[in-house]
């Protein structure tokens, strides 16, 4: 069994949680480390969060579309525009 199946076997909430540690370290490595930590650590979150996409039922290819709609457009004009969660 793949490591990929073991986490979307293990359901939503462990796969928010993978992803959230993956971010944490993320932010971490951006301060604290070198530049291949950094990368390193970036693979895994981005590997994370295409597992939560993928158990989501959402493509990336939604998110690419999401990101490109919003050329052209300054990110503080785009985030006045989004509704409250």
């Amino acid at each position: 069994m793949s490591y990929t199946r073991k986490l979307l076997d293990r359901g939503i909430r462990a796969l928010r949680q993978e992803a959230r540690e993956e971010a944490i370290e993320v932010a971490l490595a951006a301060v604290g480390e070198d530049r291949e930590r950094l990368i390193a650590e970036a693979a895994d979150l981005v590997y994370h969060l295409v597992v939560v996409l993928q158990a989501r039922g959402v493509a990336l290819a939604e998110v690419e579309a999401a990101l490109a709609a919003r050329t052209g457009q300054s990110g503080l004009e785009e985030k006045a525009l989004r509704k409250p969660v």
